[in-house]
């Protein structure tokens, strides 16, 4: 089990989970987008299928259905309807570790309560057993490896 977290100093997490989720799709992975609420997840929606003309990043959500076919699904239940390989946990949520191979944290570095949180999210999962942790900050030039 692999945990990223990833800490925003330069941009918006619509932006950068955008271009986190090109990654993933690039990579053959289907991913899961753990949410805060239903209407956070099907806001996350509206912005992928506008954030870019030259870009498409297919996805679903409660609202279309069809879980198994999305290779990106955003939803706010501890859940992996479509198969997926990653989560990116968004909005201080945790999902169920067990369920993905690897765990995406993405945290607003400049929120201080944001932080804190995923500080304390950081410690948990250090003291898991059989746990690989990174630590990702955002720089001008992309993402840099701050710890492991």
């Amino acid at each position: 089990m692999e945990i990223r977290f990833y800490q925003l100093l330069r941009s918006d997490l619509e932006s950068a989970l955008a271009q986190l989720l090109e990654r993933t799709l690039a990579k053959g992975w289907r991913a899961v987008v753990y949410t805060a609420s239903a209407e956070r997840a099907e806001a996350l929606s509206r912005f992928l299928w506008t954030y870019a003309q030259e870009a498409f990043l297919p996805h679903g959500t409660a609202a279309d259905g069809g879980a198994p076919d999305q290779p990106i699904w955003l939803t706010d239940q501890a859940e992996n309807p479509n198969g997926a390989h990653v989560c990116f946990a968004v909005d201080g949520v945790v999902p169920k570790m067990g369920d993905f191979s690897l765990i995406c944290d993405v945290f607003d570095g400049r929120d201080p309560v944001a932080l804190a949180d995923a500080r304390q999210r950081w410690q948990a999962a250090r003291a898991q057993a059989g746990v690989h942790l990174s630590y990702w900050q955002q720089t001008a030039e992309g993402w840099e490896k701050k710890a492991a």
